[in-house]
């Protein structure tokens, strides 16, 4: 067996023991709150949509979501991951579903605030084709290197002499071409002074397990993707998004710290569903996400991914999602990147 199968296989049995444990998590107390009743009105089965593959961190968060809101919206609540064009395939497939509360959309910020500005052919309209519901989450952006930069790099003076020494090696991975983390990447290359050249995945799992295998020397990924890895020692982030440092790895120094302009790119999660979907769906869907991210259990199963757990009303999600619409289109501009469809 070659070492990148090695790799591969390890990481999957990791996403497997680890969405055990959380389901555990979900089992003590997400899924059946005391006094929870079925919502008379809402749908027999409602189906929560992600764009992006199993074992990521916005998958593990939909799973733990739609727990939460079993038996308080719906009699069941489904995760349906689908993957392809970095996203979009779920948003379009969302839009075209029936407005009848029973699909919703979980999605990463960045495919409705920044997608509009760097796709040609985005197929949807995030403030006209869909109706916000609230924010459930909010993580960081880290930038990590994995096993093909040599353990001498340790901060990222070391990787921009390494780089610059070595220039072939200014790559990076991402799990979504257009994403916050794309951007970020970008971004840092430029403030750097290289240029980097990126390469998109269908997730930021499938880039962890080539930053891992040492197929790719780096990636841009949420923060909650290289925790499981950390003690490994094959990962080192060398710097992470936020104005202050994560609790989550409280070792790695903010870009803030380190003189570089990335602090705003915090990446919120939110729900939406399609447009023209009744009030009180739209309501009903909004309480019982409310109470599930209220939940201790819920907040402690986030953590465990790098997250933190906060809900907003679907006008607060409204109009964050507008005005990071517009914030986003000054630094798209100043990338100047656009995907071709």
């Amino acid at each position: 067996m070659s070492n990148s199968e090695n790799v591969r296989g390890k990481i999957m049995k990791h996403i497997l023991t680890r969405r055990a444990a959380l389901s555990t998590l979900g089992s003590l107390g997400i899924g059946g709150l005391p006094g929870m009743s079925l919502a008379q009105s809402g749908p027999g089965v409602a189906t929560i949509v992600i764009g992006l593959a199993a074992g990521g961190a916005t998958d593990m968060a939909a799973r733990r979501l739609s727990e939460g809101m079993r038996g308080a919206y719906a009699s069941s609540v489904l995760v349906d991951n689908r993957t392809g064009a970095g996203g979009r395939i779920a948003i379009q497939h969302v839009k075209a579903a029936a407005p009848n509360g029973a699909t919703l959309l979980l999605t990463p910020a960045s495919m409705m605030t920044l997608y509009p500005h760097t796709y040609k052919d985005l197929g949807y309209d995030p403030v006209k084709d869909f109706v916000p519901v609230g924010m459930v989450s909010t993580s960081e952006v880290g930038f990590a290197i994995g096993p093909a930069v040599p353990e001498s790099v340790g901060s990222l003076n070391d990787y921009l002499a390494w780089i610059k020494s070595n220039p072939d090696s200014a790559t990076f991975g991402h799990g979504a071409t257009g994403s916050g983390p794309h951007f970020l990447g970008e971004l840092l290359g430029r403030l750097l002074g290289v240029k980097m050249v990126q390469t998109g995945f269908r997730g930021s799992q499938p880039a962890i397990v080539d930053l891992l295998g040492g197929h790719i020397p780096a990636v841009a990924a949420p923060l909650g993707e290289f925790l499981p890895h950390m003690k490994t020692g094959k990962i080192r982030v060398l710097g992470v998004t936020g104005a202050n440092r994560s609790r989550f790895l409280t070792n790695v120094p903010t870009f803030k710290e380190l003189h570089i302009a990335l602090s705003e790119m915090t990446e919120w999660f939110g729900v939406f569903m399609p447009a023209g979907t009744p009030a009180q769906a739209v309501q009903q869907a909004s309480a019982a996400m409310k109470s599930a991210v209220a939940n201790p259990e819920l907040v402690k199963a986030y953590a465990m991914m790098g997250m933190e757990a906060g809900w907003s009303s679907p006008e607060g999600l409204s109009d964050r999602l507008k005005n990071d619409i517009k914030r986003w289109q000054a630094v798209a501009e100043k990338i100047g990147f656009t995907a071709q469809s």
